[in-house]
Parts: structure tokens; C-alpha cells; sequence
């Protein structure tokens, strides 16, 4: 057992190698000020870097202390011919070089190295799993009378997804600025997940996932991705190494299905994020049972969100699927949102289609309005295809709507259009309310028109 620290200071000039008995303390990523904070293996190369760099300019500065001013200027041919202190700092810089390049090794190829959560106020206990996760997660949780956090990271799926603490000055930050932290202890539940394949930064390797254990049993799972650094309030953390990623699926999935109490729902909820954001293509057919007519409702909701926000092609065909034969509107009108959020092309054609078929009205004027935000020249016709053919008025008027959250020069003529010239009289009071909510001077020569005649 020891305690966590996230930045140790460095002498100047010098790489300070880590005693091997401490793994979690990864991979050091150096800064001009000589702070030296660890982080996963996805910086290695820019921390072997560094040590060479620094150890150069400490065997520099050494140089210029002790060689006379005289003779700083000539050529010296051999070891041999340096002063003795120089000779010992250039021994002592090599053994430096040759612990960070061991080092790096070590980092590169151990998992217990490669593995580690990024932590402050924790006790962390480092396990290699040896046998089953299962068979040690449940070892551990039976034997944990007081609290304390189990934890292990797998790769994550392909894309800039990050899961972190943000305060309102960090968000306000360019994306290199950042830093998040997260509490896992107190009141502190919250995290931001953002997915931004704009991002500059480097994507994230691993994702965290962490059980809190009391009185024997698990209250609840948290997941991060492993830029995030985390503060275990002074808690035991029992890292497990050597997790694959098939039996962390399994033992999350245990954890799907609480709907009943609201700690139930959230592990159930956690469990199914967890296991969308994991890098195997095992998450997809399980994720696929989870939205099976049998499951309840809130189960099939969260899990088509996760569906289409990271499992791409695999996750649309699921959500396809799931739009069409789903017998909740519920579900189905939160399919929509996921097949909004979908990055495959063919989405915008689900959504159309449902718009147009779907047995309720509230669901397609859900995807008319889903639509509106897509905007683009398929959604502007299928959103007034809706005004003229929907048999709903209500419907009807939730596609004047989405006309309204168009772009102007796509909206704003198409409500004129129907201002003029649907025959439903509620639909036109509808398009001239949104008109006047636009302040465009096309809407104000309308107005104009219509009030001179």
C-alpha cells in the first residue's frame, strides 16, 4: 500500500530515475520548470526525449562549473583528458539515460506499467489478474468490509472520446489548456463526456473503469478515460492489471438490468456506457441484447444512445433495426435522437423515413424537429412534405417548427411558402408566429405585403 503523488519535482538538467517498486507511477511527461507528472504510456516517446535532452544539459552546465574558463574553448580528444568531476557526471549521466530507457520498456511492455489510472489522494494496491477477473473482482468485493475503489483500464473504442470533470474556467480553455479532475468521493457524481474528432490533443488510449465497494458489495461503477485525472479522496484503490477486455464486458453486464432504485439505475446505466466505449467488436452483439423488447424500457433507451454516439456502422444497423420494430415510442423517439447524433450517412435517411411512417405522431414530429438540426437539402424537403401530406395538424405544426431551426435562407422561404398558401389555417398562424420570431427582412417585407393589401 502506498500513497499517490501526480508531480514529483526534478533537479534541473537531470531525469530523475523512479524507484521499480512504485508502477503506477507510469511515464513522465517533462516541463520547462522541471515538474516531471506521469501519465500513460502514449507519452513515452516524448519522455525519453526529454531525459536525453535534460541529461545533455546537465552534463553541459557540470562542464562549464568545473573546466577552467581557459580551457572551455579547446577540442578534447578523449574521456580521458577531462577533469574528473566531469567524467563522473558524464558516468552519472549515462546510468540516468539507461534507467529512463529501462524504464520506458518496462512501461511499454508490462501491463502493470501500462495500466494505471492517473490518481492523487489515493492508497493504491497494484494486482495482476492472473486467473479470471471475475474470480478476483468477487475476491476482492467480498473481503471489502470498509469503502474503497476497484479499478482497471482497457482500450477504448476509435475516436476522440473524453470522459472527465470540467469546472466552467477549464471549458472555457483551449482543448491543450484542459486539465480535468474528477472527485470519486462526496457529491461529486458529475462528468462531461465530449466527443470531438476536431480536437487537436492526441485521443485517449484507455478507458478507467472503477467500482466503489462497501460493506461487501458494489454501490456504484464510474468510467473516465485516462486523461482524466481522478482524486480518491484518501480511499484504497485496488488497480487491477491485466484485464481482457471480453471479461470486463461480462462482469459489466452483470450490472445491467437495475431499474428499480435509483443507485440500481445509475450502476445499470454506467455499465452500459462502460461497455459501449469498450475497443472490441464483442460489445456489439451484447450491446444488441440489451435492446431486445424483453428489456425495460430505460435499459433499451440508454443503450441506443451509446448505439449511435460510438459504435458507428454496427451501432446504425442495431438502431435501424430497433426504429422499426421497438413497440415503445419511447424508445423509438430516443432511436431518433441516437440516429441524430450517428455519423453514418445513411442516418439522416432513417430519420426521414421514420418522419414520414412511424404510427405516432409524437415520435414523427420528434423526428421532423431532429431533422430541422441536421438541416441540408434532404431534411428541408422532407420537413415540408410533412406540412403538406402529414394527416396530423400537430404534426403539421412541429414541421413549421422545424422549419423555424433551419438556416434562414433555407427556412425563412419555405415558412413565406406556407405562410401564403397551406390551407390549414392553424399551420399558417404557426408559420407567420415563426416568421416574426426571425427578424429577417425577408419576414418583414412579408408582413409588409400582407398588411398594405
Amino acid at each position: 500500500m502506498r500513497s499517490d503523488t501526480s508531480t514529483i519535482r526534478l533537479p534541473q538538467g537531470f531525469p530523475q530515475p523512479v524507484a521499480l517498486h512504485q508502477p503506477y507511477l507510469l511515464m513522465p511527461s517533462f516541463s520547462p520548470s522541471g515538474s516531471c507528472v506521469f501519465s500513460e504510456v502514449g507519452t513515452a516517446r516524448c519522455a525519453v526525449r526529454a531525459a536525453f535532452s535534460g541529461a545533455l544539459t546537465g552534463l553541459g552546465r557540470l562542464t562549464e562549473q568545473r573546466v577552467p574558463p581557459a580551457a572551455r574553448g579547446r577540442r578534447r580528444r578523449s574521456a580521458a583528458s577531462l577533469p574528473i568531476d566531469v567524467r563522473k557526471a558524464a558516468r552519472l549521466v549515462t546510468e540516468s539515460l539507461r534507467m529512463t530507457a529501462c524504464w520506458f520498456v518496462l512501461a511499454t511492455l508490462c501491463p502493470a506499467f501500462a495500466q494505471e489510472a492517473r490518481m492523487v489522494n489515493a492508497k493504491i494496491q497494484t494486482r495482476v489478474v492472473a486467473s479470471s477477473l471475475q474470480k478476483e473482482f468477487q475476491s476482492l468485493v467480498k473481503d471489502q468490509a470498509e469503502p474503497a475503489w476497484i479499478g482497471y483500464s482497457v482500450p477504448v473504442v476509435a475516436g476522440n472520446h473524453r470522459i472527465c470533470c470540467y469546472s466552467s474556467e477549464d471549458r472555457q480553455k483551449p482543448a491543450a489548456l484542459r486539465h480535468g479532475r474528477c472527485k470519486l468521493e462526496g457529491r461529486d457524481e458529475g462528468m462531461n463526456f465530449r466527443n470531438n474528432d476536431d480536437e487537436e490533443r492526441e485521443s485517449p488510449d484507455q478507458i478507467l473503469v472503477l467500482f466503489r465497494v462497501a460493506d461487501k458489495s458494489v454501490g456504484k461503477i464510474r468510467v473516465f478515460t485516462d486523461d482524466c485525472e481522478l482524486d480518491a479522496g484518501g480511499l484504497p484503490v485496488h488497480w487491477l492489471t491485466n484485464v481482457k477486455p471480453k471479461e470486463s464486458m461480462d462482469l459489466l453486464a452483470s450490472f445491467v438490468g437495475g431499474t428499480g432504485e435509483k443507485a440500481e439505475r445509475r450502476k445499470s446505466e454506467a455499465a452500459i456506457t462502460a461497455i459501449a466505449l469498450h475497443a472490441d467488436s464483442a460489445a456489439d452483439p451484447m450491446l444488441e441484447k440489451f435492446v431486445d423488447p424483453k428489456r425495460p424500457e430505460e435499459i433499451r433507451k440508454n443503450t441506443a444512445f451509446w448505439l449511435g454516439n460510438v459504435r458507428g456502422r454496427t451501432g446504425y444497423e442495431i438502431l435501424r433495426r430497433m426504429v422499426r420494430d421497438d413497440p415503445s415510442d419511447k424508445v423509438r423517439e430516443q432511436c431518433i435522437f441516437a440516429l441524430h447524433i450517428s455519423k453514418v450517412p445513411e442516418a439522416v435517411n432513417t430519420i426521414i423515413e421514420l418522419a414520414r411512417t412511424d404510427k405516432n405522431a409524437h415520435v414523427r414530429g420528434q423526428g421532423l424537429f431532429w431533422l430541422s438540426q441536421k438541416a441540408g437539402q434532404k431534411a428541408a424537403t422532407a420537413i415540408a412534405d410533412a406540412i403538406e401530406s402529414d394527416p396530423e395538424t400537430d404534426v403539421k405544426k412541429k414541421a413549421v417548427f422545424a422549419l423555424s431551426q433551419l438556416p434562414k435562407d433555407e427556412g425563412v422561404p419555405k415558412l413565406i411558402a406556407v405562410a401564403r398558401k397551406n390551407r390549414n389555417k392553424e399551420v399558417r398562424k404557426d408559420a407567420m408566429f415563426w416568421l416574426g420570431q426571425s427578424n429577417d427582412p425577408r419576414a418583414i417585407a412579408f408582413f409588409e405585403e400582407v398588411l398594405t393589401k
